[in-house]
């Protein structure tokens, strides 16, 4: 009997973990212009109009992420961690770029060790 319990609690943990995440992704599924740059290292005040600019990101369902912040992203990927609280960009080549990111419907903010971005939708 125990087992049985045991065995349920963790489907059902497994299903809150999940949903709670998938949420997170769902919210951040669209398009999003950089609309604040709060740069980190000196290198990045040189680039930080260009960003303004030109910077956006799409994120697709299916794990996808596409467009341009220092550099463009052609067919990159995504993974979101820690209930939405941390988010992984990898661009075409593989190279992780790791941010803490707070998710609403409308805002995103991505924060690393070289800048912090605000992104809203298009």
């Amino acid at each position: 009997m125990k087992t049985v319990k045991l065995f349920i609690f963790g489907i059902v943990l497994c299903t809150i973990v999940f949903v709670s995440c998938s949420q997170k992704r769902n919210d951040l599924v669209n398009s999003w212009k950089v609309t604040e740059i709060e740069a980190k290292t000196p290198h990045l005040d040189s680039v930080k109009n260009d960003i303004l600019a030109n910077g956006n990101l799409t994120f697709t369902k299916d794990g996808h992420v596409s467009g341009t912040l220092e550099m463009d992203i052609n067919d990159g990927t995504y993974a979101l961690t820690k209930k939405g609280k941390n988010l992984v960009i990898k661009d075409e080549n593989g190279t992780p770029y790791p941010f803490e990111s707070t998710i609403t419907d409308d805002k995103v903010i991505l924060d690393s060790k070289e800048m912090k971005l605000t992104l809203t939708k298009k």
